[in-house]
């Protein structure tokens, strides 16, 4: 599948997803407050966390250029001021899309040092170039507005080499971005940097860092479980991933062919993960795997 056609999946998987089953109907708002100033927004792609003060609006991702409009005409009505910044978790464009809306309305733009170049590379040979991060950092960035300290954090690769935790510590809510894909096969981006060996101690280590009142947001779920939860939606999600590189292993060991190890529907281990498409699939997660333990880098 091309990457075009896998963001038109991810495009489906925030709040209300006609791929998905047992699907819980968006709300009439695409605004959803959660707490001390802090909501998310779910409407076409990645998950948007949004914080307004007195004297600031923060969001985290953009989506697309027109569900970002819609953000940014909206959250007006929750507050905000006139300091504007925007957070990329990562460089996918059903995060980044939505750039060039949020840079037009003076949000300043934040992201890993490696979100730029992925960015650009994601968009060669197409006719318009991406709206990347103007401000980049390399291990954390904080940011402070109102009674908020902002800490962005970034823990190695993961979904890909360039994914931030977004934490709001006085609020205690993390973002997470894609990092956590809430009980659906997660998109294992290995062009783009991915490393299950890391995603896997790097879920260990954010679960480890919050405590048992940590509120996160997930880039995209499952409709039936939502994209917010706690720190054991990212102890499950470890454990998925453990399971598939166990899996893989067993049958790289037993001499399988890669066909054959990736000839699987489901882990009766993990009944909850669901698979709106071949390419968001146990059998796509499988391949990944099998190629981070054959193949040289």
């Amino acid at each position: 599948m091309k990457r075009a056609d896998f963001l038109k999946q991810l495009a489906f998987l925030s709040a209300g997803s006609a791929l998905l089953p047992k699907l819980k109907f968006p709300k009439d708002s695409p605004f959803t407050e959660l707490r001390n100033g802090v909501g998310i927004f779910t409407m076409q792609g990645g998950t948007i966390g949004w914080l307004t003060t007195d004297d600031a609006i923060v969001a985290i991702d953009s989506q697309y250029p027109d569900p970002a409009e819609k953000f940014v005409s909206g959250i007006s009505s929750y507050g905000g001021g006139p300091e504007k910044v925007l957070f990329n978790t990562h460089h996918h464009g059903d995060h980044t899309g939505g750039n060039p809306v949020f840079a037009e309305n003076g949000y300043r733009i934040i992201g890993h040092a490696n979100v730029p170049d992925l960015q650009r590379i994601a968009a060669e040979g197409q006719e318009n170039q991406p709206t990347v991060p103007d401000t980049t950092f390399e291990e954390d960035f904080d940011l402070s507005v109102g009674n908020e300290t902002i800490h962005a954090k970034y823990y190695g690769p993961g979904h890909t080499k360039g994914d931030s935790v977004i934490w709001f510590e006085h609020a205690n809510i993390a973002h997470m971005g894609d990092l956590v894909f809430n009980r659906l096969y997660p998109y294992i981006d290995r062009g783009g940097g991915a490393m299950i060996a890391n995603w896997i101690p790097l879920l260990e280590q954010v679960a480890d860092e919050a405590d048992s009142d940590t509120l996160f947001i997930f880039g995209h779920g499952n409709p039936e479980f939502g994209v917010t939860g706690s720190s054991e939606d990212l102890l499950h999600l470890r454990d998925f991933f453990s399971h598939l590189m166990e899996y893989t292993r067993k049958g790289i060991t037993a001499g399988k062919s890669k066909d054959e190890i990736t000839n699987i529907q489901s882990f009766e281990e993990f009944p909850d993960f669901v698979s709106p498409s071949d390419f968001l699939s146990l059998s796509a997660n499988v391949d990944v795997a099998y190629r981070e333990l054959t193949e040289a880098e």
